[in-house]
């Protein structure tokens, strides 16, 4: 059976810096594209950062370049979001996603499968 988790939410004052990580079990991580999604009260559900199975491409959405890093470490079966420069703006509940096989860094698209995500508050 798949297990997808994330942890490292949190409540973070403006400004400040927060790493997700996410880690799957029963696939085989270091396959699959891997993606960080969020979706804030009243909102859709957005696209963060996604990196390809092979970790050499990322993408991120335009409101979090320059201040959001993603990573891989295949041999923990461990996705990371590093989150600097937080604002306010960024508070919603973060999904970890296992997208498609040997894929791109795509985050559009179906998931594969997806984890029960973890709520960051970003105080102002």
């Amino acid at each position: 059976r798949v297990q997808v988790v994330e942890s490292g939410g949190g409540l973070v004052q403006a400004g400040g810096s927060v790493r997700l990580s996410c880690t799957a079990s029963g696939l085989t991580f270091g396959n699959y594209a891997m993606g960080w999604f969020r979706q804030a009260p009243g909102k859709e559900r957005e696209g963060v950062s996604c990196i390809s199975w092979t970790g050499r491409s990322t993408y991120y959405a335009d409101s979090v370049k320059g201040r959001f890093t993603i990573s891989r470490d295949n041999a923990k079966n461990t996705l990371y979001l590093q989150m600097n420069s937080l604002e306010p703006e960024d508070t919603a509940m973060y999904y970890c996603a296992a997208k498609t096989l040997y894929g791109n860094a795509y985050c559009q698209g179906d998931s594969a499968y997806w984890g029960q995500g973890t709520q960051v508050t970003v105080s102002s």
